[in-house]
């Protein structure tokens, strides 16, 4: 009886087609960049030196920061999405990139001056910069978990959910990015990283709960 009903149970099985779970997770991710861009575009506006400012070394700099920050956030939550998957090469990438921009930032101090410190490191949305990366994440992050939920079976919730929100987080602050006319490195290394970092434990505490299955 018993391998009767196991018939039964799997003789309307499909196999998974391939690059399934990669091409639901980053679908998703992608909706919610788009309504997280939306958001940006009609709550902060773009940057009003945008037509200017692709031609400066610094717009570039934030670019690829934010960029491989969203890009390895997504392989993190891709692996996490999978029974028994792992964090740790990721997490070793995103510190040394965090050091080397930061190193780079204690290089533009240095050459500028102490008395450019404080507009360095500081500029004038230091406060507002990690909440507003945090905001633009939400919905790309809501994204990232309905997809897990709907496609994967992560065994970890709580670190699946931190890759969610560095994944999320790389993404928000990319496009937070396109808004923000900070120009110092120890900003970037300090204030962008704040915001994803801060993505990323809202991340693993939602996710405990929400990947619970």
């Amino acid at each position: 009886m018993s391998d009767e009903l196991l018939d039964r149970l799997t003789a309307d099985l499909k196999p998974t087609p391939p690059r399934a779970l990669q091409a639901r997770l980053f679908g998703w991710a992608g909706l919610g960049a788009v309504l997280s861009a939306i958001i940006m575009l009609l709550w902060l506006g773009p940057r009003p030196d945008m037509m200017q400012a692709p031609g400066t070394m610094m717009f570039w700099t934030k670019f690829g920061y934010t960029a491989i920050f969203a890009i390895v956030g997504g392989i993190a939550a891709l692996n996490l999405a999978r029974p028994g998957g792992r964090l740790g090469p990721q997490v070793l990438v995103l510190a040394a990139l965090v050091l080397l921009v930061g190193a780079g930032g204690l290089v533009q101090l240095m050459l500028m001056g102490p008395d450019q410190m404080s507009n360095l490191v500081m500029g004038n949305t230091a406060l507002r910069c990690p909440f507003y990366i945090v905001a633009l994440s939400a919905p790309i992050y809501g994204a990232i978990v309905l997809a897990m939920r709907r496609a994967a079976a992560p065994t970890n919730p709580t670190l699946a959910g931190f890759a969610a929100g560095l994944f999320a987080g790389g993404a928000g602050v990319w496009i937070y990015a396109f808004h923000c006319t900070e120009n110092g490195m120890p900003f970037i290394a300090i204030w962008y990283t704040a915001g994803v970092l801060a993505t990323a434990l809202l991340g693993a505490l939602i996710g405990r709960f929400a990947l619970r299955w």
